[in-house]
C-alpha cells in the first residue's frame, strides 16, 4: 500500500490493485491540519523540517489505516461465507414464507458450503422480524424472507420502516396468486360482464376481505379504482376463513383470495373463478385468465415472497446470495413442493427485485390514499 499523487487538495491511497482518492478535508478532520493550510504556511519562507516531518508522519499513518480498512472489507466479501447464515421469517411454521425459507435455504447450503438456519419471529404482521434483520450487521449472514406485508404494513400503519431503503434486495422468489371469484348467483362470468353489472347496479355487489388494510382488501380497492365501480368492501376482522364461508353461502358476492384456498371450491362448482390477480396465470388454475388478459392492463395484486439482506450489504455478497437462491429455486424438488403449496416460483436479479419493490410500494400507497379519501 502507498500514498500517491500528494497535492494541496487531495491524495491517493493505493491498496493492491485498487486506488482511492481522498480530499484534503478528510485528513484534516482526523488530524486537525489540512494539506492546503500546511503548504500555505511555508509559502515564501523556508519550510520547517520539524513541522514537515510531523505532517508526513501523520499522513503516512492515515494512509496505512486507510489502506488496511480498504483491503479488509473486500477480502471479507471475497471469502463469504465463512460461517452459518440465518434466514428470518416473520410468519410461523407452515406459512408460505416459512416453507419458502426452508426449501430454498436447504438448497443454498450446498451451494454456499455453510449451514443455513431458519428462524421464525412472528409478530406485528412480520414487521418485528423485518426490523430485527434491518438492525443486523450488513455482512450477509442475517437475511429476511419478506412478503407483500412488508410493503403494505408500513403504509397502512404510517411506520418509518421502508423496505426499499432499509433492506437490500437479493431475489424475488415466488408469488401466491390471488384469484377473483364470485358466488354462482352473480350473473357475470368474466371481467367485462362483472364491470357492466357493477356499474349498472352501484353498491349492490360486495367484496369480502380478510380485514381492513390487508392485501385482499386493497386488491378490491384497486379494482374499484381501475374500472370505476362502487362494489362495497366488507372487512372480516377474523381473517379470510369466515369471509370464504359467507361467500359460499351467498352472503357476500365476490372476493380476492389465494388460489390454494379457492381452487377446491371452484373445481366443485361452488364458486366461479373470473380472473387471476397477478401478472401471470396461476399454475394451480392455468385456465383462468389474468385480469390483464381480461382487459385490466398492469393489474398485479399477488402475494409475493422474496429474500432480502440489511441495507449496506456488499454488492459481491448480495450477488453470491442471489445466485445461490436463484439456483436453488430451480431444483425440481423445490419447484414441486412450492406448487403443491400454491406458490408459483419466480426468481430474478437483485435489481429486478428492487424495481419490483418500488412499484409495489407505489401501488399500495395509491390504494391506501384513495381509500382514506373515502373514509
Amino acid at each position: 500500500m502507498a500514498c500517491l499523487g500528494l497535492s494541496a487538495k487531495s491524495f491517493v491511497v493505493r491498496s493492491g490493485k485498487q486506488s482511492y482518492r481522498f480530499v484534503a478535508g478528510t485528513f484534516a478532520k482526523l488530524y486537525g491540519r489540512s494539506l492546503k493550510t500546511s503548504t500555505k504556511r511555508s509559502a515564501g519562507q523556508p519550510r520547517s523540517k520539524r513541522v514537515m516531518r510531523r505532517f508526513y508522519r501523520k499522513l503516512a499513518a492515515f494512509c496505512a489505516a486507510a489502506a488496511t480498512a480498504l483491503s479488509l472489507a473486500p477480502a471479507a466479501a471475497r471469502d463469504f461465507p465463512t460461517q452459518p447464515i440465518r434466514i428470518v421469517s416473520g410468519f410461523g411454521p407452515g406459512s408460505a414464507a416459512d416453507v419458502m425459507a426452508r426449501l430454498v435455504g436447504k438448497q443454498m447450503e450446498s451451494r454456499l458450503g455453510q449451514p443455513v438456519v431458519i428462524e421464525t419471529h412472528p409478530g406485528n404482521s412480520s414487521m418485528t422480524a423485518a426490523e430485527l434483520v434491518a438492525r443486523a450487521p450488513a455482512d450477509g449472514y442475517t437475511l429476511f424472507m419478506a412478503t407483500v406485508a412488508n410493503t403494505l404494513n408500513p403504509i397502512t400503519t404510517h411506520s418509518s420502516f421502508d423496505l426499499g431503503k432499509d433492506m437490500a434486495p437479493v431475489a424475488l422468489l415466488g408469488v401466491v396468486p390471488n384469484v377473483l371469484v364470485a358466488h354462482p348467483s352473480v350473473p357475470a362470468n368474466n371481467l367485462k360482464e362483472l364491470v357492466a353489472l357493477a356499474k349498472s347496479k352501484p353498491d349492490s355487489l360486495t367484496f369480502g376481505s380478510s380485514g381492513a388494510g390487508t392485501a385482499s382488501h386493497l386488491a378490491a380497492e384497486i379494482f374499484n379504482q381501475r374500472v370505476g365501480t362502487r362494489i362495497v368492501i366488507v372487512p372480516y376482522q377474523g381473517g379470510s376463513n369466515q369471509a370464504v364461508t359467507d361467500l359460499l353461502t351467498g352472503r357476500i358476492t365476490l372476493m380476492f383470495n389465494v388460489a390454494a384456498t379457492l381452487a377446491p371450491h371452484v373445481a366443485a362448482g361452488e364458486l366461479k373463478a373470473l380472473a387471476v390477480a397477478q401478472a401471470k396465470r396461476a399454475a394451480m388454475m392455468p385456465n383462468v385468465p389474468t385480469l390483464a388478459e381480461a382487459g385490466m392492463a398492469g393489474y398485479d395484486a399477488g402475494i409475493w415472497i422474496g429474500l432480502l439482506a440489511p441495507a449496506g450489504t456488499p454488492a459481491s455478497v448480495i450477488a453470491k446470495l442471489s445466485a445461490a437462491a436463484n439456483d436453488g429455486l430451480k431444483a425440481e424438488a423445490v419447484q414441486s413442493a412450492l406448487k403443491q403449496q400454491g406458490v408459483d416460483p419466480l426468481g430474478g436479479t437483485p435489481q429486478e427485485f428492487a424495481d419490483f419493490i418500488r412499484v409495489d410500494i407505489d401501488k399500495w400507497t395509491a390504494a391506501v390514499t384513495a381509500e382514506g379519501g373515502r373514509n
